[in-house]
């Protein structure tokens, strides 16, 4: 998901198209939260780690 997200937000700067930067942002943050809560070991959609 955090791998999406950059390249949503890497294809939105470079092709100037706002909707694909605003949906890299949301997935990266996204992405970063279930980081953190899977590797300080809280269950993230019913798995005990989250890549």
């Amino acid at each position: 998901m955090i791998a999406i997200g950059i390249i949503l937000l890497v294809i939105g700067f470079v092709m100037g198209i706002s909707i694909l930067w605003t949906l890299g942002i949301i997935l990266l943050v996204v992405g970063a939260v279930f980081w953190i809560m899977g590797s300080t070991g809280h269950a993230v959609a019913g798995r005990r780690h989250y890549w």
